[in-house]
């Protein structure tokens, strides 16, 4: 008798723990797979973490095969929802100030970014940023702070993290401008390569330390202190083995590359997208499309550090020249690219601007002549393409995730209300309303 009571006790509360995790979302405008049309009055029924379906109508938890009890009903009538939005570019540790002391770093300690970092994801989370592909940063912090956020510490977005980034001694992102004493007191990082066989050496070691995707730095930089311009600096070699290297650990490879040399060299080796672009020519379009390559464009970067140029009088003189060289050809470079078939995956760079307005990329894709709709499906449904998770994000669908935000008005008509997220779901639960 005993048993049979705590078995009916342990059933009760096991419905109860399920009840309370179930949410109906009504939806006065529903953009469910962007890049189609979206629909009228629509809800979304979510238990736990995931969408169980979508249904024509406003239905009642009864309706849905729920007492009223057991069921959060969420009231987006007024409201445009769609999914969750995704950014492939960030450095979710930092952030440029122009009246920051260049030399702080030298007091900071992994402790410091870390926290940092902390309001940074937040804000990049309320903005509506779902998922984002954080591509560089210390192993340990980036570790951390995933963590702290799958385990509810922290409110932030999902990340997939290159933990690093591989590039040649003397390139783009290896420490330049120093006295030699600091250089040898900071030592070579384990991503610094030269060779072939070196090269998958660091490939390898990104992985051990927790890598979700690799990050080369295939081209010179905008923002490294070096004059060493913005063309190509790992070698076909090199970047053939870390391409072949990744793949056989079951990693995708994102390529900062801006002259079309680097660009066309990387794409050359399989790389699966381009970060910037910003040189592109015939060939890369080509490129792009016998490969099935993704461009992640990040026009807000090149915004952002024209802007800074124009009231940061700190700003070295190399990167200054780089600025003024690469900021004027990212529109058309992204034209060329809209206009020859490229498929474009959304990221902004940001921590080159501020986090949390990451929506601000979408009004200078529309403002360059992508389609609204299109510039959302970038963020949505070819994002998750890109990062292989098709299956559990970027749409509003059955079996997916509940990744969900909504605004006031229609973004499909004016885009630059992606500015302005009213309401903000993640894995089901709510963290904006």
């Amino acid at each position: 008798m005993q048993k049979n009571i705590l078995t009916i006790v342990l059933f009760c509360f096991t419905v109860l723990l399920s009840a309370q995790n179930v949410k109906i979302i009504h939806a006065g405008t529903l953009l469910a797979v962007p890049g189609t049309s979206p629909t009228k009055n629509q809800s979304i029924i979510i238990e736990n973490n995931t969408i169980k379906e979508v249904r024509s109508g406003f239905i009642t938890a009864e309706q849905a095969g729920y007492k009223t009890q057991e069921v959060v009903v969420i009231d987006l009538k007024k409201h445009f929802v769609l999914p969750g939005l995704m950014d492939m570019h960030t450095h979710i540790t930092g952030e440029r100030d122009p009246n920051a002391n260049p030399y702080e770093w030298v007091k900071l300690e992994e402790a410091d970014n870390a926290y940092r970092a902390i309001p940074y994801a937040k804000r990049t989370l309320q903005a509506g940023f779902t998922t984002i592909r954080n591509l560089g940063g210390d192993t340990n912090v980036m570790n951390a702070l995933k963590r702290a956020i799958r385990s509810g510490l922290v409110e932030g977005p999902r990340i997939l993290a290159s933990t690093g980034a591989i590039s040649a001694t003397g390139g783009h992102g290896d420490t330049h401008g120093y006295n030699s004493d600091i250089m040898h007191m900071i030592g070579v990082d384990k991503s610094i390569c030269d060779g072939a066989d070196d090269c998958r050496r660091a490939v390898r070691d990104l992985v051990k330390r927790g890598a979700d995707v690799i990050k080369i730095t295939a081209t010179g930089g905008v923002l490294s202190n070096t004059a060493a311009g913005v063309g190509q600096q790992l070698t076909d070699d090199e970047l053939k083995a870390i391409v072949e290297t990744a793949r056989s650990l079951g990693r995708k490879v994102a390529a900062h590359a801006h002259d079309s040399g680097g660009v066309n060299a990387a794409l050359s080796a399989g790389v699966n997208s381009i970060e910037h672009g910003s040189y592109l020519n015939d060939e890369s379009i080509r490129l792009f499309k016998e490969k099935n390559a993704y461009l992640v464009p990040t026009l807000l970067a090149g915004v952002s550090v024209k802007e800074e140029l124009a009231i940061n009088d700190k700003i070295p003189p190399a990167i200054a020249e780089k600025i003024r060289q690469v900021a004027p050809v990212v529109e058309a470079s992204f034209k060329k690219a809209l206009k020859g078939g490229v498929t474009i995956a959304f990221g902004t760079d940001s921590g080159v601007s501020k986090h949390g307005i990451n929506a601000r990329e979408f009004e200078l894709m529309v403002q360059y002549g992508m389609d609204e709709n299109e510039a959302i499906k970038s963020a949505t449904v070819t994002t998750a393409e890109l990062i292989g998770m098709t299956p559990t994000l970027g749409s509003i669908e059955k079996n997916k995730l509940a990744d969900i935000i909504a605004v006031e008005g229609n973004p499909l008509e004016n885009i630059s209300l992606l500015k302005d997220i009213k309401f903000v779901m993640k894995d089901g639960k709510v963290f904006k309303e």
